[in-house]
């Protein structure tokens, strides 16, 4: 009676350490899986950040080129504003010699007439 005590007992913790080791293995199972769907999930997040500092990066260039180019043509429009009032400028002083020549044959014309009419009063008629 001693020996089947012994061995029902016996029996009952292999049960029992085979019931153990199978929830044993399913909560490994169980843990393998959540740690898979966690780092999925985390590679998504992961993927989505990469994909978005890619598109950054390609905005950027692009970017920078377009200022490199504005940059350009900016110093182009700056060019020829300048080319511009350097003509202006010319222009103006164009205008200025034609004027002072201008003045100066008024002079030397009304000079000229004072001239011939003091010659025309002094010559006897």
């Amino acid at each position: 009676m001693l020996s089947r005590l012994l061995k029902e007992h016996q029996a009952k913790q292999n049960e029992r350490k085979e019931l153990q080791e199978k929830r044993r293995r399913e909560a490994i199972t169980a843990a393998t899986c959540l740690t898979e769907a966690l780092v999925d999930h985390l590679n998504v997040g992961v993927a989505q950040a990469y994909v978005n500092q890619r598109k950054l990066d390609h905005e950027v260039k692009t970017l920078q080129v377009q200022a490199a180019q504005f940059a350009k043509q900016t110093g182009q429009w700056i060019g020829m504003v300048e080319n511009f009032n350097q003509a202006l400028k010319e222009i103006g002083d164009v205008e200025n010699w034609a004027r002072s020549i201008e003045l100066d044959m008024r002079t030397i014309a009304t000079a000229l007439e004072y001239v011939y009419k003091g010659q025309l009063q002094s010559a006897p008629s």
